[in-house]
């Protein structure tokens, strides 16, 4: 099996790895020479067999849209596109309605693993036909990790369902964060815990709360036990603006992850506006003492409201 790879980026890079370990040969794309197998998206296409299969590996928004548009002039009818980057789903059913009328298949794959895939493999999530699906399930499987298909792999749905599973899979992560880095915190703060990594570490095995995650935190605690080489600047990369717009939009009730992406965003203010207003308000309806601007921190307090 021979197919083309666009984006050869941390993931993409990685990806055409591992597919080439299985025996699937890849001719990559990217605009960076010194990684690109071939020098332009039309030379990608040239020197694939047909019917041929192009997985695009880009950021989402216009570079996607952009390159599968330029690819429906270079492919053919009969060939097929797998978006495999994280493409909000309304944009899947956009392509893909582009694509259809001439005879270009299109599938879209959300795909997570990190720059962890290469050796553990990538957790796929498609949507697509079941015709398509089937046809490219040699790619899927070389990606997926070892193990059971259905451990590692779904076809969620049609078009756009693989990439709206992956919004909320990362929606979901993002709370998980949040609850890991409040756990952090207040154990930290209580004088009575000598040993916040070594707890961490404890509930890597046995515990309800053990995962992945969990101990990725405690490599990098491993690493800066208090975290100092950083600051507490997150920013995001969409997925959990999109799964909270959703659920509204669904009227699904969704306070971990709303908390966990405005928590994001309150990261990013050096000093809260919202706060102010708090601050100035305690102070007009109860004489309660502010800290003006020119002190960098600290300040008293009055009685609570």
């Amino acid at each position: 099996m021979h197919i083309g790879l666009v984006g050869l980026g941390r993931m993409g890079g990685n990806m055409r790895e591992r597919l080439r370990r299985a025996g699937i040969r890849v001719t990559g794309y990217d605009r960076d020479p010194a990684v690109s197998d071939t020098g332009s998206l039309a030379g990608l296409v040239e020197e694939l067999p047909a019917p041929r299969t192009v997985w695009v590996m880009l950021p989402s928004g216009a570079p996607t849209r952009d390159t599968v548009r330029e690819l429906a002039g270079l492919l053919s009818a009969g060939d097929l596109v797998i978006e495999g980057g994280n493409s909000p789903y309304t944009d899947d059913r956009l392509l893909a309605g582009e694509l259809a009328p001439v005879g270009i298949g299109y599938l879209d794959c959300g795909v997570s693993g990190g720059v962890w895939g290469l050796e553990n493999g990538y957790g796929l999530m498609v949507g697509g036909s079941v015709e398509h699906v089937e046809r490219a399930m040699p790619i899927f499987d070389a990606l997926r990790p070892d193990g059971p298909r259905e451990e590692g792999f779904v076809h969620a749905g049609e078009v756009g369902a693989g990439h709206y599973a992956k919004m909320v899979h990362n929606g979901i992560e993002y709370g998980l964060m949040q609850a890991y880095a409040e756990g952090y915190e207040l154990l930290r703060a209580k004088d009575l815990i000598t040993d916040v990594p070594g707890c961490f570490q404890a509930w890597t095995r046995g515990t309800v709360v053990r995962s992945w995650l969990l101990d990725l935190l405690v490599k990098a605690l491993s690493q800066d036990e208090d975290l100092q080489d950083l600051r507490g600047r997150v920013d995001d990369s969409g997925e959990g603006r999109w799964t909270v717009l959703e659920a509204v939009e669904n009227a699904v009730p969704m306070p971990v992850i709303s908390a966990a992406l405005f928590a994001r965003f309150a990261s990013r203010q050096e000093d809260s506006p919202a706060m102010k207003a708090v601050a100035a308000l305690r102070n007009q309806f109860g004489g309660h003492a502010v800290t003006p601007s020119e002190e960098p921190s600290g300040g008293s307090s009055g009685a609570s409201s």
